[in-house]
């Protein structure tokens, strides 16, 4: 190669444009908006709500608070299912509020945007008439550490629930929920990785983090933090027993015998099989 290609060969290279940082699909995503995405389905989780609650009590629920609401897309989902539902969402975070507002309720109807109110407040002090059902989902509730604290808390909820209301909760637990680890997940235009970056076996500390990674390579880390308490399911039963529920039931995903996956269909029983990892829900009953 001649002296002069090469000198055309380095020059080449240094010409390139630089990539703009304020360009890449990591700076152009909206991490609320990825949250809903990889992390609820609201349909699938409302779907849950209204078929139990109506096999528990003989009725449909008409109101329902969803606690720690974020973007309030699930409470947004129940008014729309029904002319009679009303929601409130309670987040002590202005700003995922403000998203939500904009983003959720805003292009509801006007006639459905009369029926939900948003509440920037703490879940212990937040004032509410009594509801029919009461949401605390994506393991929201373990931010609260000691069993004083979360008793106390379970007894706000049932205080604020109608006379024959029910408290819905989700819980993950499992082997792998004890394990430092992280796990992607490709959704295509973007990829979903939760990390549980901190687990003390002796108190339950849990810190965990929501990452998102693009096609381009760019990243948003720690798009979402948190530090919880890793709470089991006979606690927790027994803590919403000292907080006066009458019942407290654990419903169980089935599973899908060709897929061997979970088939999105809950029961409630006393038995559970031992898997690495899985997601049930409970409901206490007042």
């Amino acid at each position: 190669m001649s002296q002069k290609k090469k000198k055309n060969r380095r020059k080449a290279k240094t010409s390139a444009a630089p990539i703009d940082p304020t360009q890449t699909q990591a700076a152009l995503a909206e991490r609320h908006l990825l949250y809903e995405r990889a992390v609820q389905c609201v349909e699938a989780e409302i779907d849950m709500v209204d078929e139990t609650f109506e096999k528990l009590r003989g009725r449909k629920a008409e109101t329902l608070r969803e606690d720690f609401c974020g973007t309030a897309n699930t409470s947004c989902e129940w008014v729309r299912r029904r002319n009679e539902n009303r929601a409130w969402g309670v987040d002590l975070d202005k700003e995922v509020l403000d998203w939500g507002m904009q983003h959720r309720v805003t292009p509801l109807s006007p006639e459905q945007r009369q029926r939900i109110e948003l509440i920037n407040e703490d879940v212990l002090s937040a004032k509410t008439p009594q509801i029919d059902a009461i949401l605390a989902m994506n393991f929201s509730y373990w931010i609260f550490k000691t069993r004083d604290s979360l008793r106390d808390y379970f007894s706000k909820v049932r205080d604020s629930l109608s006379k024959d209301g029910i408290f819905f909760l989700d819980f993950y637990g499992g082997s792998e929920a004890m394990s430092e680890m992280e796990e992607e997940t490709d959704h295509g235009d973007f990829s979903y990785v939760w990390d549980q970056a901190k687990y003390n076996p002796i108190n339950g500390e849990f810190h965990c983090h929501i990452h998102f990674r693009f096609p381009d390579r760019s990243k948003i880390e720690r798009a979402f933090s948190y530090e919880w308490r890793l709470w089991t399911l006979p606690e927790l039963r027994e803590l919403l027993a000292e907080a006066g529920y009458k019942r407290v039931l654990v419903h169980w995903e089935g599973t899908d015998p060709k897929t061997q996956e979970g088939n999105g269909e809950f029961t409630a029983t006393e038995i559970g099989e031992a898997d690495s990892a899985f997601i049930c829900y409970l409901t206490a009953e007042k």
